[in-house]
């Protein structure tokens, strides 16, 4: 009887301590879970400092909640990671990962994540079984804290926001491949702690007007590739897209026009690794971008993109085993592949036709300038089909190195690699070796500056095999790694975001070392003495081309180029290919 009694009392002990906590966590719902958002109407969003007081009440009040600092950012402040688990037998769940924030004038989902975090936690709305999930409640902490009411000129509300570049006025949705700043730095961290399966990144967009609330902007599936690339266009996306719109939230991808109409037909957007969802797709995670539409109230902004995170979510939950899969079979697929396509475009052919929800446009005359204007006219609502073209083929491909070389003194190439999970060795002797080396033949530059960069593009390079000697401490970079296609996108000079692209190895294009003409003069001489086959060659390029045999330094400069005086770090890219 007594051990009866005990038990009973130490049953009745373990449900008043669960109570408790359910009493701990409800009482949250009316202070502590409050929100500018819900005490707004819908008109304001919380300042950085009342974000991160959120997350921390209910950290230290449920145990499925955690909020940890990761790094600092370039504000000086530390960027956050919440993450979200409830007790599960899963040994590989999938995880998602949200991302808010990045242009903090664009607030909607640091807003609906933390009311989807107070559903999760009130039980609400119950995270799907299996699913891990991670969210950085504000990704630009510098851009947060430079609140203001105007820089989003066209914007809907809310009453007050961040600013759009960072603590050092840079773009964030920029620097995920060239990683100027800090906040990256932190990123690179969760991401490859968190690994996740699927990655959110909300914003608001700006462009056309049209009826949608919501449109969506995926990694795009042919860059993605393989199975993982096919799942998303033919299962991920139109599940999405269906489950939305029983929710009665109508869907459109992402508008990709500017002062035009979109019956015109549109492109997907081109999502290059400097982006988001492009830096994700090098490591195979299934990403998109939330764009609600900027002419929307806040209110209804918000709530759209809360019920899309929850779709997400409840779609990924449905397919987390063909996911994985599909993960699993992408990384081996480019594990395997001897060639790599690169620098995706779009085409023309095989459009995907659907019916778009828009305003008919007015073409007008400007007011203010004279000039021609279009208006959309929202007491015109019209269903129409448009093309948009989301097939995208790649201009260019290169042959899959064993290696890369990268010598010690790039050290900030390195610290990338580092700081990417990327794993590489150094020699511990001098050491000859059989590589490829390239040449840089031909490139663009824009003529203005571009996130810090004056970016080059149109990069053409010239290959040959020589023997090299490698210092102790250069670095030795094996391909056959998770981060392959990092390594193929940043290293190849050609591929458009390459480290050379932005700028990272411009010290090569300039030449160091030149001639006197008067001096050289007579050197010409003597190299033609020794060379008549390079003396044929001059004489042919003198009367073929006008513009050089008028010009006498071209013609010596020319002639220098092709002597052993030339130095050969000109034009020569550092890092080198291993092919065997």
């Amino acid at each position: 009887m007594l051990k009866h009694t005990c038990l009973l009392i130490l049953f009745l002990s373990l449900m008043s301590c669960h109570n408790s906590s359910e009493v701990k966590v409800n009482s949250l719902t009316s202070k502590e879970l409050d929100i500018a958002f819900t005490r707004s109407q819908g008109d304001s969003t919380s300042t950085y400092q009342e974000v991160i007081q959120f997350y921390d009440v209910l950290s230290k009040t449920d145990d499925r909640v955690t909020l940890k600092e990761v790094h600092e950012t370039d504000s000086g402040k530390p960027l956050h990671l919440v993450k979200f688990s409830s007790k599960t037998d899963e040994d590989t769940p999938l995880r998602v990962l949200i991302n808010n924030g990045i242009h903090p004038g664009e607030p909607d989902g640091i807003d609906a994540s933390m009311l989807l975090l107070k559903d999760l936690v009130n039980e609400d709305w119950q995270l799907p079984e299996g699913i891990e999930l991670y969210v950085i409640p504000i990704y630009n902490v510098g851009g947060a804290l430079n609140r203001n009411s105007t820089s989003r000129t066209n914007q809907n509300g809310p009453a007050a926001y961040g600013f759009r570049g960072n603590a050092k006025n840079f773009d964030l949705n920029r620097d995920f491949i060239k990683s100027d700043t800090k906040n990256s730095k932190a990123f690179y961290s969760i991401f490859h702690e968190v690994h996740p399966d699927v990655f959110v990144d909300t914003h608001v967009s700006n462009g056309a007007d049209y009826q949608y609330t919501l449109t969506h902007l995926f990694t795009q599936h042919n860059k993605l590739g393989g199975e993982l690339g096919k799942h998303l266009e033919e299962k991920f996306i139109p599940e999405v897209e269906e489950q939305l719109r029983n929710k009665s939230w109508e869907i459109t991808p992402y508008v990709n026009v500017f002062n035009e109409s979109p019956l015109k037909g549109f492109s997907q957007f081109n999502d290059l690794p400097r982006y988001s969802t492009g830096y994700t797709a090098l490591w195979n995670t299934l990403g998109l971008m939330i764009e609600t539409h900027m002419l929307k109230p806040y209110k209804q902004r918000v709530e759209g993109t809360l019920e899309m995170l929850k779709t997400l979510i409840e779609v990924a939950q449905e397919q987390k085993e063909v996911i994985q899969n599909a993960r699993a079979q992408n990384t081996q697929r480019f594990a395997d592949a001897k060639m790599y396509p690169l620098n995706f475009q779009p085409t023309t052919s095989n459009p995907r036709r659907f019916m778009f929800l828009g305003y008919e446009l007015e073409n007008l005359t400007s007011e203010i300038t004279n000039l021609p204007r279009i208006k959309f006219r929202r007491d015109q609502p019209y269903e129409r089909e448009v093309n948009y073209y989301n097939t995208f083929e790649p201009t260019d491909s290169i042959e899959v190195p064993k290696a890369y070389i990268i010598p010690s003194a790039w050290k900030n190439v390195i610290d990338l690699m580092h700081r990417n999970k990327i794993t590489y060795h150094r020699f511990e002797n001098d050491t000859l070796m059989n590589v490829e080396v390239y040449r840089i033949e031909d490139y663009k530059t824009r003529t203005s500056p571009y996130e810090g960069h004056y970016l080059h593009y149109d990069t053409k390079v010239s290959s040959k095999k020589v023997q090299r000697f490698f210092q102790e401490g250069d670095v030795y970079i094996s391909v056959n790694q998770p981060g392959k296609r990092y390594l193929l996108e940043t290293l190849e000079p050609i591929a458009a975001d390459s480290f050379f692209n932005w700028n990272f190895f411009d010290s090569v294009l300039q030449q160091k070392e030149n001639v006197s003409p008067y001096v050289f003069e007579d050197l010409a001489i003597e190299i033609f003495k020794n060379n008549p086959e390079l003396k044929a060659e001059f004489e042919e390029k003198q009367n073929s081309d006008s513009e050089f045999a008028n010009n006498w330094y071209a013609q010596l400069d020319w002639i220098h180029k092709r002597s052993k005086y030339y130095e050969a770090a000109h034009l020569a890219y550092p890092v080198v290919r291993v092919l065997n």
